[in-house]
């Protein structure tokens, strides 16, 4: 059975914002769309085709890719909008939600299906963005500090139920996982820098270095410190490309 078919291949390469892809039991790419094609830095999907993760990402990134397929496919549990930031060649870091299923034949898991769909931009023009353009405002301000849902909800003057239900129509996320995201973006600015990651953690409201290691890792899929060594990498090679040009 062929995980993947050409007619969902031909839906997918019209979507410029979602990653889709299908893999085997083994994790082996067997269907792509053009969109993970350009961001892999790769001409041809025939260059993706019969590959691992391990294979076209870095290996801590790769790695990680690789353990998330093995719980799809091993365990057959799904992975549902999962919260990451990616990084692919190129590219700068952004963030998407990932949802993974399992394919099955006859009841066995034989691979997989899934899509990463880039989080777009809020519409300013919804008539409930300037109360959640508050909350927003007040979590860029507080990013160290102790947050809590009920303050939120008064700030955007809403019920804790409505507040939730319009950041992920608004946000396309809840607004604990929202400040997950802000909290990583300004800690992945850091990154950039010289700063002790034990500062960055205390800078962007982690109790210690584990807590911000454990939560990091989970989303982004590695450590910060190989993160940094992946953006001084990259960095690296953007430059030596440029003066070779």
């Amino acid at each position: 059975m062929q995980i993947g078919t050409a007619e969902q291949e031909a839906l997918f390469d019209l979507i410029p914002d979602v990653v889709y892809f299908a893999k085997d039991r083994e994790g082996r790419y067997t269907s792509v769309n053009e969109t993970l094609v350009r961001r892999c830095g790769k001409q041809h999907k025939r260059e993706l085709l019969g590959k691992t993760p391990l294979e076209l990402f870095p290996a801590p990134l790769g790695e990680a890719y690789a353990v998330q397929d093995q719980r799809v496919v091993r365990a057959g549990e799904p992975i549902v909008d999962r919260l990451e930031l990616h990084l692919f060649a190129g590219r700068g870091p952004g963030w998407c939600v990932t949802r993974k299923l399992p394919v099955r034949e006859r009841g066995r898991v034989i691979g997989l299906v899934g899509i990463s769909r880039d989080l777009g931009r809020p519409d300013a023009h919804d008539p409930v963005y300037p109360r959640l353009g508050r909350v927003v405002d007040h979590l860029h301000a507080h990013l160290a500090d102790d947050v809590r849902i009920a303050d939120l909800a008064r700030i955007a003057r809403l019920s804790v139920s409505q507040l939730e239900r319009q950041f992920n129509r608004v946000f396309q996320l809840a607004p604990q996982r929202f400040l997950v995201k802000l909290r990583l973006d300004h800690a992945a600015v850091l990154l950039d820098g010289r700063d002790q990651i034990s500062a960055i953690a205390q800078a962007c409201g982690y109790a210690d270095h584990s807590a911000f290691t454990r939560q990091f890792r989970a989303v982004v899929g590695v450590t910060p410190r190989d993160y940094r060594r992946l953006r001084a990498s990259r960095a690296g090679e953007t430059s030596a490309a440029a003066q070779r040009g």
